[in-house]
């Protein structure tokens, strides 16, 4: 018998990882504050929450994914809150990106509760999470891991076990931060050789053939082309861990000088977008 799965965040990357176990053959139970968003699911054989607590409780594994820290401290401290439902000897995944600090929180108020923790951010986009090719960083305990891997191997092509709680945030932040760097140069270098007078697709060919392609680059590169910006990874969320990100810095005593001047640039495009943009629409910093 496969376990009960619980999963609490029906957004971009929640809904088609939630999506995938179902197709896989899990038993699922699903919430989300917007309940259209479950709609599909439902129809699909997913049983719908009547809140956090009530589909903790239904569950041998939680999954989370939501936007920040207060929306993790919401479903989990709040009215009706998860955490209030988990069940000894369950286990709860969040795969949301939150501080370290948050993550050992959460760790420490499941042991109470005689459930187990793993803090579980992805690196994918949203492409990655319907084709079920996301990239797990995990923080928790080996023993844990085995036990809830089948899961994993449905929504992920890759993971690593980093340990202890709250290692999976501490790596992730981090590398969303690398990520947001290298779109963010991408920007400034498509800004400046068109308003030399070379068409920016020539600039990416070039770096197509060379040392500075990276993958993140060929996805986002035709975006900015373009000036199209769906949301793989909204813009708001990559701000939210640059912020993060240096915030731990901070905790550290370390200066992160291309890290502080980018969160500059995302806030600047942030505060000006009228929509709900992907990351990679930093480059509207150079067209005003």
């Amino acid at each position: 018998m496969k376990p009960t799965v619980g999963f609490i965040g029906l957004g971009l990357m929640g809904k088609p990882m939630a999506g995938n176990l179902l197709k896989a053959g899990f038993p699922l139970v699903v919430w989300n504050r917007t309940k259209a968003r479950a709609d599909d699911l439902v129809r699909e054989g997913a049983k719908f929450g009547a809140n956090p607590r009530d589909t903790a409780a239904q569950v041998d594994v939680l999954i989370t994914i939501v936007s920040d820290p207060p929306a993790v401290e919401e479903i989990l401290w709040g009215a009706d809150g998860a955490l209030a439902g988990l069940r000894r000897g369950s286990t709860y995944i969040d795969s949301s990106t939150v501080s370290p600090e948050l993550a050992r929180r959460a760790a420490a108020a499941c042991a109470e509760k005689g459930a187990d923790y793993m803090d579980a951010p992805v690196t994918g986009g949203d492409w990655g999470a319907k084709k079920g090719e996301l990239v797990f960083m995990i923080g928790g305990k080996s023993d844990v891991f085995e036990r809830v891997k089948p899961i994993f191997e449905v929504m992920d092509k890759k993971f690593f076990v980093l340990a202890p709680n709250g290692a999976g945030q501490t790596v992730a932040l981090p590398m969303n931060l690398i990520l947001a760097l290298e779109v963010e140069a991408l920007a400034e270098a498509l800004a400046l050789v068109t308003k030399a007078g070379i068409a920016g697709e020539k600039l990416v060919e070039v770096m197509q053939s060379s040392m500075a392609r990276a993958g993140v680059l060929d996805v986002k590169a035709p975006t900015m082309l373009k000036n199209e910006y769906p949301a793989s990874f909204p813009l708001r969320l990559m701000h939210k861990d640059i912020r993060l990100a240096l915030e731990l810095a901070k905790k550290e005593g370390l200066d992160l000088p291309a890290a502080a001047a980018a969160f500059a640039t995302y806030s600047a495009v942030k505060d000006a977008s009228k929509d709900d943009p992907d990351y990679a629409a930093v480059a509207r910093f150079w067209s005003k």
